[in-house]
């Protein structure tokens, strides 16, 4: 189910919380889609532990909600992507569309 990014050395999970209706509009490529609205006890055994967890959502604060849960559960490596997607369509990837 869970897709990895390789760069260089480092295996990585892009964990995308957002909405349907707002992953219709941008994504990054890779991600894996795991409405907060939809996360369920069950899901924290299907998050890989060996590797490390970037939580995105729009602007980061429901992304930074789910790294606190992750960390309660017992996931260590978890990471929020500060601003979420729309700091980086700003500063990364201007040709994502921004909503």
């Amino acid at each position: 189910m869970y897709e990895q990014l390789s760069t260089g050395q480092a295996r990585l999970t892009l964990l995308d919380v957002r909405e349907d209706w707002e992953t219709a509009i941008n994504h990054l490529e890779g991600s894996v889609f795991a409405p907060m609205s939809r996360l369920s006890p069950e899901f924290l055994n299907e998050l890989p532990q060996d590797r490390d967890t970037v939580v995105i959502c729009h602007h980061g604060m429901r992304s930074a909600q789910v790294v606190n849960w992750l960390e309660q559960n017992g996931h260590q490596r978890v990471f929020n992507l500060s601003g979420g997607i729309d700091a980086w369509c700003r500063s990364v990837d201007p040709d994502l569309p921004q909503y």
